[in-house]
């Protein structure tokens, strides 16, 4: 998700009212047609005909801090079309944003609203930006193909054999339209004969957008990670091997407000007689359910199958399933949570069951003291 939903509140702030009073009619016999039409004859007073702004001096009220430029690709392009429609249908207050951004839902119908959301997206001219629809909900394992600004606290809980408790906090961070640096630091908790932490094995990523299409709904990325041995080999916080990583990650809308993940890579250590080489490939697939017609909060079941295998003489190849929700924190959906349960579905004696969790924050949406009423 991407800074402009914490500015979409003026979106439109005389959309609809002065449309209604030009031309005399209710929305269902509205003769304005097109999103340029409807924008033209109601927003340009605030947002000017370049979709940049009107000049201050001839706005009726004082522009906000946060008042968008919708030539900014960078803030205009990473929300889906749902955030957009929810705002201007239910006004600012169902994203927990000013209420300076009234409701439209009773003057302007549904087919309108996203007529105007999609003029609104032309004013983005650069068109290498992938649109938020393809910003699919987070699967705990498998890596989305978009590009983010988030930070993410992780945790895996063994539930049976050695305790145990693996954290991380990851800090994603977007570059241009097609680029993502990433790095995460974990913390560990481990019990062999008594219980011992420490500082995990740090990794540094890079992610770059190498193909997406409107039409077909989809993206392709390709990555990846250097993860530096800083852990702790005696106490079984990490630190084996330097590890270099490879994959590709792949999203994919599906009919329904469902969509599909994929991921796959290998892991190739320095030192390959500490860690052994692997390859993986994840796959996530998951529905989204919300409230008022689906504009209002949103919860997303997800199933990831995940397969991993070792480069060694006679390894297996590793099954497991992760059934798994994520859901929402604040209104504005800028802060979500994740709970899954890892269950491996063969060799499973030298594996565990692993409750896995994680807390979001989508930092370009707002502060973490913003958007929860």
């Amino acid at each position: 998700m991407g800074a402009f939903l914490s500015r979409v509140y003026t979106i439109c702030i005389v959309l609809a009212y002065p449309v209604w009073v030009l031309v005399g009619q209710t929305p269902q016999t509205l003769r304005l047609q097109t999103g340029k039409e409807i924008f033209e004859a109601g927003c340009v007073s605030c947002h000017g005909l370049d979709g940049k702004g009107q000049a201050p001096s001839l706005q009726a009220f004082t522009r906000p801090s946060t008042f968008p430029d919708f030539t900014d690709c960078a803030g205009s392009t990473p929300e889906a079309d749902v955030q957009w429609r929810a705002i201007i249908t239910n006004g600012g207050t169902a994203r927990a944003l000013s209420p300076i951004m009234p409701s439209f839902k009773d003057i302007l119908t549904p087919d309108q609203i996203d007529k105007v959301i999609g003029y609104l997206r032309s004013f983005c001219t650069e068109k290498q930006w992938p649109l938020g629809n393809l910003n699919l909900p987070r699967a705990i394992v498998t890596e989305k193909a978009f590009l983010e600004d988030e930070v993410v606290l992780t945790s895996n809980v063994n539930v049976q054999g050695a305790p145990g408790v693996s954290s991380s906090v990851i800090w994603e961070k977007r570059i241009g339209s097609s680029g993502q640096f990433e790095a995460t630091v974990p913390y560990n908790f481990v019990h062999e004969q008594s219980w011992a932490s420490g500082l995990g094995d740090i990794g540094l990523a890079y992610k770059q957008k190498v193909f997406y299409s409107p039409k077909t709904q989809s993206l392709l990325s390709v990555g990846g990670e250097i993860t530096a041995p800083t852990g702790d080999p005696a106490k079984g916080t990490g630190g084996g091997s330097t590890i270099f990583e490879v994959f590709a990650a792949f999203g994919q809308v599906l009919p329904g407000a469902s969509f599909l993940q994929f991921q796959t890579g290998t892991e190739q250590p320095a030192h390959p007689d500490k860690v052994p080489r692997a390859y993986y490939a994840r796959t996530a697939v998951g529905k989204t359910f919300a409230r008022d017609h689906g504009l209002g909060r949103a919860w997303t079941p997800i199933m990831e199958l995940i397969a991993d295998r070792d480069f060694i003489k006679g390894a297996v190849t590793n099954w497991s399933v992760i059934p798994e929700l994520q859901f929402p924190l604040s209104k504005r959906l800028h802060v979500l949570g994740g709970l899954g349960l890892s269950l491996p579905v063969n060799n499973i004696s030298n594996r565990q069951k692993q409750l896995m969790f994680y807390l979001l924050w989508d930092f370009a949406d707002g502060s973490l003291k913003e958007g929860w009423r």
